[in-house]
C-alpha cells in the first residue's frame, strides 16, 4: 500500500481480499478501529488508564470492552455460548484494581480483530441471514445483525475513548 492509500480511510482503500461483499463494511469498521485506537494510544501512560476524567468510563475499561465485546458477539455469531472465560473477562473489564498496561491491552485488542477478521472470512454468504440467539435469554437476531452491531458498537467505543484520552492528556 502506497503513503496516500494509506492516509485513506479503510474503507476507501478498497475491498479487504477473502471477505464476502456483505461484509466488507464490518472488516472496515473494526479495521479502522484498530487503526485509530493504536494511533491515539501512542505514548499514553500506563497510570493513567483507570483515571475516570468527570465519571466517564476509564481507558482501560473502554480497552478490554472493545477486545470482549468483538469475542462476545462473534462468539454469537458463530452460533455458541459464551464461556467461563469469556464471562470472566467480562466481570473484570470495570474491575479497576486489575493491574494493566497499555501494551498489553493493545495487545488484546488487535489478536482480537485479527480473530475478527479471520471468522468474516470464512463466513459464507448464505448463512448470514440463520437465526442465532444473544445471551442466555437468547435474545433473537442473525448472524448479519450481530457483525453489524459489533462494529458499530466497537465504532461506538473507540469515539468515546478518543474524548477520554483527549481529556486525560490535557489534565
Amino acid at each position: 500500500m502506497n503513503k496516500a492509500t494509506q492516509s485513506l480511510e479503510v474503507w476507501m482503500r478498497g475491498p479487504i481480499a477473502g471477505l464476502i461483499p456483505l461484509l466488507q463494511p464490518v472488516a472496515h469498521a473494526i479495521l479502522q478501529a484498530r487503526e485509530e485506537v493504536n494511533l491515539m494510544m501512542i505514548d499514553f501512560p500506563n497510570e493513567l488508564i483507570w483515571e475516570r476524567p468527570n465519571g466517564v468510563a476509564s481507558i482501560a475499561f473502554h480497552l478490554q470492552h472493545l477486545s470482549g465485546v468483538l469475542d462476545r458477539l462473534f462468539t454469537y455469531a458463530n452460533n455458541q455460548i459464551l464461556n467461563e472465560d469469556q464471562l470472566e473477562l467480562l466481570a473484570l473489564e470495570s474491575d479497576s484494581t486489575q493491574f494493566l498496561t497499555v501494551k498489553g491491552l493493545l495487545t488484546r485488542f488487535n489478536n482480537q480483530i485479527n480473530k475478527a477478521l479471520t471468522q468474516l472470512k470464512n463466513i459464507e454468504e448464505k448463512t448470514l441471514l440463520e437465526p442465532r440467539g444473544i445471551g442466555r435469554k437468547q435474545i433473537p437476531t442473525n448472524q448479519l445483525g450481530l457483525f453489524f452491531h459489533a462494529a458499530e458498537h466497537t465504532q461506538r467505543h473507540v469515539g468515546q475513548l478518543l474524548v477520554t484520552v483527549k481529556m486525560l492528556k490535557k489534565e
